[in-house]
């Protein structure tokens, strides 16, 4: 089975288990500021098991593009992926642990979806501990579909239980879900979630049963949830009877044209394959980055900064194999072509990602250059000095400054009897880290700061300044982004020239004079197309989902937006333009203010 077909039945099996289909979502993270990216398919419903009703229903069930930028370092060896996709369905409310396992194992076991011999089949559940019983239900729903007890494991916190990072809220056990590979076990300790690669993780059902107080205690809840994640990539390597995931149809297309323009074999060599892996990860990784529907371009902060390792990575690894040509933006249509049904923002962004690839690649050969003339000027100080160890904090001067990778420059000082301080550069990158995810947080719930009144009152302000610009400046005017702090609004949108100051005083007077009137702020559910038809304004939007909120601002404003906003505009104040100016090519931003 492949992964496009993995993907279709899983959709039509929980379809006709009365579940709705709902869009995944951006990588690009709305509602955490903890993360750079969409982490798990259960990323973006946070809300939703907080208690928020979710306008499909009780029943749903997606597929969710994700990264985790914690395994970059680890991508190399035969199952680490930074991008990979999620299945999930969850139950907001509705049925518990016994439907979860029952459709679970019928998924599994059943010749019409993947008919896996259930003989191959492992099992976890929580084990316990104080104040909180051993999952025995769960286990017992197993024993009842003919998993027998020594293939039941009952395993601690660490292995079987779910809490969300900011630790507290919804909580609970989860059951793993392992096939035996067949290898010979380790040792007598030998168990499901131990490395040796006999026991494979297939899916995980959570089931939030608890609510975790401020104080650290665990108590019941009515509305029981459960979420569950199935990852495409090592499922199908599982069904193929294949040893690793880059054996499968989702990488061998792009390793086989990384073999004929590098010249080298996959499977000829540990260092080799390493190498292949890295650039068809790494590539793969970019290409929905830049290609997300909120895509960014690589920087030196954030995701930006993610991206930008990821190409530069890439490229390195290129040059390992002896590839000496732009390569990246080449192989990138080989990605846009495999996932450009399932993710159609690929496609529409085709040309995006090429340039940026192209142009990335070219900015980092210049970059090995100048890292290379910059590490000739530090050694003759270097060379003074009592030991041959350079500094951690010089190391991660090139790499955060000129983008000159660690590994190159341990090449480097290698040639000259040096080692580097591999500490001191991690505890340099770690508070680089802290810093992106700062500026994470500036972009927290679509560019809120929080949902003070006063953000609440700047938000609410940006519809208006939006309907004004398209009065003014003409329809073409459209959102690019927004920040809103409790002090300020930051509004980017498209248009080509500067503001006159006339035009300037035009839209600050259209928004003073809808704030004057005091009208009402209205919302309204209902499809993304009922909306448009109504008129509203709706910008980005492949992340909606089936059933969108409207806002109305009296007759003046209506648009798509996820809230939150003021209930009337009366206390709004006087808005104010502070600065208009140029964000990027045809783009403009606005700053400005509520003065009470």
């Amino acid at each position: 089975m492949k992964a496009d077909e993995l993907r279709k039945k899983y959709i039509e099996f929980f379809i006709e288990k009365n579940h709705t289909q709902i869009s995944g979502k951006s990588l690009i993270p709305e509602n955490d500021p903890t993360v750079l990216f969409t982490t798990a398919g259960m990323h973006p419903l946070v809300p939703y098991l907080l208690g928020e009703p979710h306008p499909a229903g009780a029943r749903l069930v997606n597929y969710q593009k994700c990264i985790r930028t914690s395994d970059i370092e680890a991508v190399g060896d035969p199952s680490h992926l930074t991008l990979f996709e999620m299945l999930g369905n969850w139950s907001l409310g509705d049925y518990f642990k016994d439907e979860s396992v029952r459709m679970s194992y019928e998924f599994l076991t059943d010749k019409k979806w993947l008919g896996i011999d259930k003989d191959k089949l492992s099992i976890t559940a929580f084990a316990g501990e104080e104040g909180i019983p051993r999952d025995e239900y769960t286990a017992d729903i197993w024993r009842s579909l003919g998993i027998p007890e020594k293939r039941i494991y009952f395993l601690p916190r660490e292995d079987n239980w779910w809490e969300l990072a900011c630790g507290t809220g919804p909580c609970g056990p989860d059951s793993e879900i392992f096939i035996d590979t067949g290898k010979d076990a380790c040792s007598e300790n030998c168990r499901p979630g131990c490395h040796c690669g006999k026991y494979f993780e297939i899916w995980n059902n959570v089931f939030m049963q608890y609510r975790k107080t401020e104080n650290g205690e665990y108590l019941p809840m009515e509305r029981r949830c459960v979420d569950t994640g199935m990852g495409i990539e090592r499922t199908i390597a599982i069904l193929q009877g294949k040893q690793s995931v880059y054996e499968t149809e989702i990488f061998m297309k792009i390793i086989s044209e990384i073999e004929n323009l590098s010249g080298k074999t996959y499977g000829e060599n540990e260092e080799t394959d390493i190498s292949i892996r890295i650039i068809a990860d790494h590539l793969r990784t970019a290409v929905f980055i830049l290609g997300d529907e909120r895509g960014v371009s690589p920087s030196n902060l954030g995701q930006g900064y993610i991206l930008r390792r990821l190409i530069r990575r890439a490229v390195r690894h290129g040059k390992k194999l002896g590839i000496n040509e732009f390569f990246l933006s080449g192989l990138s249509g080989l990605v846009i072509d495999q996932y450009c049904e399932p993710y159609p923002e690929l496609r529409n962004k085709w040309d995006f990602v090429s340039a940026e690839l192209s142009a990335e690649e070219k900015k980092f050969l210049k970059t090995l250059q100048k890292g290379e003339h910059e590490f000739e000027k530090m050694l003759p100080n270097l060379l003074k000095g009592k030991n041959r160890i350079i500094p951690g904090r010089l190391a991660f001067k090139l790499y955060d400054t000129y983008g000159f990778p660690l590994e190159l420059t341990e090449e480097l000082a290698a040639e000259h009897d040096f080692t580097v301080d591999r500490q001191g550069f991690e505890k340099a990158f770690r508070k680089h880290q802290e810093a992106s995810r700062a500026g994470a947080e500036k972009t927290f719930k679509g560019g809120m700061a929080d949902n003070s009144d006063m953000t609440t009152s700047l938000h609410t302000a940006t519809h208006l300044l939006h309907k004004a610009l398209q009065v003014v400046l003409g329809a073409h005017v459209g959102q690019k982004g927004s920040n809103i702090t409790p002090e300020r609004l930051r509004f980017d949108f498209t248009h080509y020239d500067k503001m006159t100051p006339e035009e300037l005083k035009h839209v600050e007077d259209l928004v003073n004079e809808q704030i004057q009137k005091n009208l009402p702020v209205s919302m309204k559910m209902m499809t993304l197309e009922e909306a448009k038809e109504a008129g509203a304004i709706a910008f980005f939007e492949s992340k909606y989902g089936e059933q969108v909120k409207v806002y109305s601002i009296g007759d003046f404003s209506k648009e798509v937006c996820g809230g939150p906003h003021v209930e009337n505009t009366e206390i709004m104040g006087i808005f104010k333009i502070q600065k208009e100016q140029s964000s990027s090519a045809g783009v403009r931003r606005i700053k400005a203010t509520l003065i009470y």
